[in-house]
């Protein structure tokens, strides 16, 4: 599939005032890239406070946190990004469709952790890495309306190695990502070529798409912990697997049943290494299993 070049402005090859909208701590690299590259940073746009445990008090996002130690000027109304007198915005893992009126006004870049047209979306990387993929990367293209389907500048791929977690992906992508931008801004950004080939899209992953089948292949549930919040359960309370290591060994009990530190897959075994029983924080799980005396025969789920 190819698409047609945009009709809305593309940003001037060499900007150097920009306006910068992101929230998580993904987007903290770029903002602190610019900032130290020289550029004029006219506003920086991000989620408002939050409580972010259900005891604790809103804080600000990473980035408002970062733009605060910076001396930047923050809002969290997407209308300012066309008011700072910017050449161009550039948006990392804002968190927020912005509309084609704004876009009209002033032209955005966008800087998205995976292989576009290759999982568009929300959660790339954690996609990627559930799917079994090779490879995944970080792309910079030109905003559009529609959900990440703008033309791209470059693309830079990032092996996926065979126990890369989630977590681990998204800084070395964020990293990576930022240093890419600021070449680009610095020398030039060039013409965006449209995305070639199928799409594909990365929706949120649910708490079923976390929740681990134990009839499934070793290597499949290794994947699912990887991505982070993998669980199960245990005597009928949810129980998170936190880390764990596939293997290729087999054994004659059903799936879900643990046996030592290691338990039944549809192929293979998977052997624990971190786990959180319920109410309960992370543990080795060599050190819950010592303290839980589980019986023979235990299964999850």
């Amino acid at each position: 599939m190819t698409q047609t070049l945009p009709t809305l402005p593309l940003p001037p090859n060499r900007p150097r005032r920009v306006a910068f909208a992101g929230t998580p701590n993904d987007a903290v690299p770029a903002l602190l890239a610019l900032a130290q590259a020289g550029f004029d940073i006219g506003v920086v746009v991000t989620g408002a406070p939050r409580r972010r445990s259900r005891r604790g008090r809103d804080t600000p996002s990473p980035v408002s946190a970062t733009a605060t130690e910076l001396g930047l000027p923050i809002s969290h109304e997407p209308a300012d990004l066309t008011s700072a007198g910017a050449d161009c915005a550039v948006v990392v893992a804002y968190g927020r469709l912005i509309s084609a009126d704004l876009l009209s006004q002033v032209p955005m870049l966008n800087l998205h952790f995976s292989l576009l047209p290759r999982w568009r979306g929300a959660a790339p990387v954690e996609r990627a890495l559930l799917a079994g993929d090779d490879v995944t990367g970080v792309c910079l293209m030109a905003l559009e309306e529609s959900l990440d389907t703008g033309p791209v500048y470059w693309r830079h791929e990032v092996p996926i190695g065979p126990t890369d977690t989630a977590a681990h992906l998204r800084i070395r992508l964020a990293d990576e990502g930022a240093q890419r931008l600021v070449e680009s801004v610095t020398n030039g950004l060039g013409t965006p070529e449209p995305q070639q080939g199928e799409p594909t899209y990365a929706r949120k992953l649910s708490t079923a798409d976390r929740e681990i089948d134990w009839s499934q292949p070793a290597t499949h549930i290794d994947r699912q912990i990887r991505v982070g919040g993998a669980w199960t359960t245990l005597n009928g309370q949810r129980f998170i697997v936190r880390g764990g290591t596939p293997s290729s060994a087999t054994h004659d009990a059903p799936p879900g049943t643990l046996f030592g530190d290691a338990v039944v897959t549809g192929h293979g075994i998977v052997r624990l290494d971190v786990v959180q029983p319920a109410g309960r924080p992370a543990a080795n799980a060599q050190a819950w299993l010592h303290g839980a005396r589980l019986p023979s025969g235990t299964r999850f789920g």
